[in-house]
């Protein structure tokens, strides 16, 4: 049926009313550009997700990269980053870039996924103002044009096949037509006939993105206030469940920023920056408190002090919703302050598939490694094996946090399970924990934590303990039991490009006990 719809939809003979001269309501869009991305476009280099590719005129259909950078250039939220910098040749190049796309459609599946039609509708539309209101009637007409070719394919395509945050993507640029193309009356219809079942498919009682990933939780945030938004705009009453959703997510995003209100990296995730997670909650709104305790999404926070330590305690996300999930049940992030001491190695998807599949893996992540084998089976569309139990014991008295958790990963490859102790005083300045396997035959194993690369480590002579200083001048010491200590290098892909750092890597063996115990305290000085 679906198939049936699309190719009706593309049918000149059936286009349903007229092409409107322009926007019946102006969409704007609420983000922020950045002029320096869209200085380099006007050299023709597009940035999307750490990745720099050329971007020629007349290119449209030679776009190389991945199909999360395809994605991207296609969608066209980019143009934020030319209005951004606000110059003549900036709108000039916005709309030149729009008049090659229409003139010569690419051919690549990737531009009319559902998603991503969505996010070129709603960005030509939020951006209308700046590079099309003041252009020829010929280029406005076209634009227009297909404008409505793409909502109708986009209305025959609903539901979306992706069961993931992109669906919302798509629902937000049928609603955006609606709002826009008021002549087309049933894209609304369509838009509030399935939204409810995604934001109920989506968003866990906890307020936590279905996907489990902090990059996943800020987009579904970004793309539901847009929808309400659009709804307020054109007095159009919402769903009562799209403002219950809103209201959850607010916490739960909250729950998952560091000192420095950025995003911790699981599942994904780049930190992003956190006057753009500002600028979502504040659009959301206030919402309720978040969870005390690990709820549907998995997520834990201990918090006392300046230190903020988040722990992935959940079952990875199901089929259909891991195709951006990692191997790191049960990995920790660390800051201080505004300092991350103790990371993951983040994400790269618009990049090469090597990196992608890399930082995937149990061994990108601050959690210990049985025997080289990644936690959670890594395939391309998302995951194979993967812990089925993830039990969770959290307490709390007098400031102090004790949490005990464990997974059953490895239970079917080695009959093992990975249990993780983990204590933070009432200071956050003493944080101790236990990692243990529970098996009946001992197993080779390494503990690692990877160390943001703003940190500076170095062994001390016994060879038990590194010292750390922070980018902010404070000492930390980690000491470790049970285990062979050293620094290794790793790659860190948070940020907007990847750089090298340090991770300590606590060795075990399968002839010696299965449990490491270790301790991070602030020091006063390096001595």
């Amino acid at each position: 049926m679906r198939g049936a719809r699309r190719a009706m939809a593309r049918l000149p003979s059936l286009r349903m009313g007229r092409v409107p001269d322009a926007p019946a309501l102006s969409v704007r869009d609420p983000w922020p550009g950045d002029p320096g991305r869209g200085a380099a476009l006007i050299k023709g280099e597009l940035e999307i997700g750490g990745s720099l590719q050329a971007l020629r005129q007349g290119g449209w259909n030679q776009l190389g990269g991945s199909a999360v950078w395809r994605a991207g250039a296609h969608g066209f939220t980019w143009l934020r980053d030319l209005r951004a910098l606000g110059t003549d040749a900036a709108r000039l190049r916005a709309r030149g870039l729009v008049a090659e796309w229409i003139a010569n459609p690419p051919s690549d599946p990737v531009a009319h996924r559902p998603d991503v039609v969505g996010a070129r509708v709603t960005a030509w539309l939020g951006h209308y103002d700046f590079f099309a209101a003041t252009a020829d009637d010929v280029f406005r007409q076209r634009l227009m044009s297909r404008l409505v070719a793409d909502a109708r394919a986009l209305s025959a395509a609903l539901p979306a096949e992706e069961l993931d945050a992109r669906a919302l993507t798509a629902l937000k640029g049928l609603v955006a037509a609606a709002v826009a193309l008021r002549e087309h009356s049933g894209f609304l219809t369509r838009a509030l006939r399935f939204l409810p079942q995604e934001i109920a498919r989506q968003i866990l009682p906890d307020g936590c993105h279905a996907e489990r990933s902090p990059a996943a939780q800020l987009s579904a945030l970004q793309d539901l206030t847009e929808i309400r938004a659009l709804f307020q705009s054109s007095q159009t009453p919402p769903p009562p469940v799209l403002a219950h959703a809103i209201e959850r997510m607010s916490p739960a995003l909250r729950m998952m920023r560091h000192g420095d209100g950025g995003l911790a990296l699981f599942n994904g995730s780049k930190e992003e920056t956190a006057t753009l997670v500002d600028l979502v909650l504040t659009q959301a709104g206030r919402g309720g408190r978040g969870p005390s305790v690990p709820g549907e999404g998995g997520f834990t926070r201990m918090q006392a002090g300046r230190s903020v330590l988040i722990v992935d305690c959940g079952v990875p996300a199901p089929a259909g919703l891991d195709r951006l999930a990692h191997a790191g049940t049960l990995s920790m992030e660390l800051s201080i302050g505004r300092d991350r001491l103790i990371v993951n190695c983040g994400a790269f998807p618009a990049g090469p598939p090597e990196w992608h599949d890399a930082a995937r893996a149990t061994a990108a992540h601050s959690t210990l490694v049985i025997g080289d084998l990644n936690s959670s089976e890594l395939k391309p569309e998302g995951l194979g094996r993967r812990p089925t139990v993830v039990e969770v014991n959290r307490q709390e008295a007098a400031g102090a946090h004790w949490l005990d958790v464990s997974h059953d990963g490895w239970r079917k490859t080695f009959n093992a399970v990975h249990r993780r102790r983990l204590y933070m005083a009432e200071s956050g300045e003493d944080i101790r924990g236990e990692d243990m396997i529970e098996a009946p035959d001992g197993q080779p194993f390494t503990l690692r934590f990877h160390l943001h690369p703003d940190v500076q480590a170095n062994v001390q002579q016994d060879g038990a303990a590194v010292l750390l200083r922070l980018k902010s001048g404070s000492f930390w010491r980690l000491r470790a039991d049970g285990a062979r200590l050293n620094l290794e290098e790793t790659i860190y892909l948070g940020g907007t490009e990847p750089r090298r750092g340090e991770q300590i890597v606590m060795t075990g063996f399968a002839d010696g006990q299965q449990h490491i115990k270790w301790a991070l305290s602030k020091v006063e000085r390096a001595g």
